[in-house]
C-alpha cells in the first residue's frame, strides 16, 4: 500500500505544470500554442524569457526531488515508486489531458532525491552534452540513459529498475527529437532561426 501511495503522491506533484502556469501568470501566453507545445523549460525558452525558462527548470526539478524526499520521510523504501510517479505525472498530467513535458528536469530532481551522487552524474551528463552539442534533447536523453548506469556503478542497485523505466520513458518522449537528430534538423540552443 505504501508503494501505491508513494506513486500517487509522486504523480500529483509531478503533474503540476509549472511552465504553463508561469507563462500564463507572466503574460507570455499559452505555452501549448508556442513552439513545440511542450510544457517544459526548453519550450518556455522559446518565449524569449530566459529567467522564466530557468525558473520552470528549477521548479520542475524541485517537484521530482520533493516527491522522493516526502515519500522517504513517510514511507521509507517507497522512493522508487514516488520517482516513477513524479516523472509520469510530468509527462502525462491528468489536468492537461495527459499532454505534458518530456521529463528531463523532473528526472534530474528525482535522481538527486534518490541519491545525490546519481543526481550529480545526471547533471554532469546533461550539462556536459548540452554544452558540447548545444542540443537540449541530446543532453536530456544522454543523462536519462546514464542515470541507471551511474546508479549501478555507484552502488545504488535498488534504484536501477526505476531509473531504467524512466530512461525508457524519457527516450520515448523524445522520439520526434530522435527523428530530427537522425535527419540533422534538430535545433540547437542559441542558433539563429531560419
Amino acid at each position: 500500500m505504501s508503494e501505491i501511495l508513494a506513486a500517487i503522491l509522486g504523480y500529483l506533484l509531478g503533474s503540476v505544470p509549472f511552465g504553463l502556469l508561469l507563462t500564463r501568470l507572466t503574460g507570455a501566453g499559452d505555452l501549448r500554442s508556442i513552439g513545440s507545445g511542450n510544457i517544459g523549460a526548453t519550450n518556455v525558452l522559446r518565449t524569449g524569457r530566459k529567467g522564466l525558462a530557468a525558473t520552470t527548470l528549477l521548479l520542475d526539478l524541485t517537484k521530482g526531488l520533493a516527491a522522493v524526499l516526502i515519500a522517504r520521510a513517510i514511507w521509507p523504501g517507497s522512493e522508487p515508486f514516488a520517482a516513477v510517479g513524479a516523472v509520469v505525472g510530468h509527462c502525462f498530467p491528468v489536468w492537461l489531458r495527459f499532454r505534458g513535458g518530456k521529463g528531463v528536469a523532473t528526472l534530474a530532481g528525482v535522481c538527486f532525491g534518490l541519491a545525490w551522487p546519481i543526481g550529480l552524474a545526471y547533471a554532469v551528463l546533461w550539462l556536459g552534452v548540452l554544452a558540447l552539442a548545444r542540443i537540449s534533447s541530446l543532453g536530456g536523453m544522454t543523462a536519462a540513459v546514464g542515470a541507471p548506469i551511474a546508479a549501478l556503478l555507484l552502488g545504488y542497485q535498488a534504484y536501477v529498475p526505476a531509473l531504467v523505466v524512466l530512461a525508457v520513458l524519457v527516450v520515448w518522449m523524445h522520439r520526434a527529437n530522435i527523428a530530427r537528430l537522425r535527419s540533422g534538423t534538430e535545433p540547437r540552443i542559441g542558433a539563429a532561426k531560419p
